[in-house]
């Protein structure tokens, strides 16, 4: 099953690859709909847009909605190449998706299993399947050459 976000997750760290020569942190992320086609992709744009919550998984839920016409994107997969952060994670379950994929963890700030497990955490109402370490080594090295460059 890991091998069918193979290719979504290459075009994420192609976005996040994107960010990152921008200046952002290099995260990058895609929405899949239910047949698995991408709907909706994003990049963090914090920098770049000034805006706090333009996040990889923000941008790319916005876009999906947008394409969707309407804010509900049950049944659709987010594809990301970091472990999403609890802003991220509320945004992901308020969008009722069913599926989150992810590459590296984040120890410092995650919330879909390291520090937190917002998206699966029994007491709230929604919940999403996650599916981690697709492409962990690339993405990993992705944001540690990032953050080795500005040190």
């Amino acid at each position: 099953m890991t091998a069918v976000y193979d290719e979504p997750m290459a075009r994420a760290l192609a976005l996040a690859a994107e960010a990152g020569a921008a200046g952002d942190v290099p995260v990058g992320a895609v929405v899949l709909d239910p047949g698995g086609r991408v709907v909706g992709e994003g990049r963090n744009l914090r920098e770049v847009s000034h805006d706090p919550t333009a996040h990889a998984e923000v941008v790319a839920l916005r876009a999906a909605a947008h394409g969707h016409g309407g804010w509900n994107l049950a049944g659709h997969t987010l594809v990301v190449t970091l472990e999403p952060c609890v802003m991220c994670a509320g945004a992901i379950l308020q969008a009722r998706i069913g599926r989150v994929v992810f590459g590296a963890w984040d120890d410092k700030a995650g919330a879909a299993g390291s520090m937190y497990d917002l998206l699966r955490d029994r007491r709230l109402p929604y919940r999403a399947e996650v599916i981690t370490g697709i492409r962990a080594d690339e993405a990993t090295a992705q944001l540690r050459a990032f953050f080795d460059a500005r040190r």
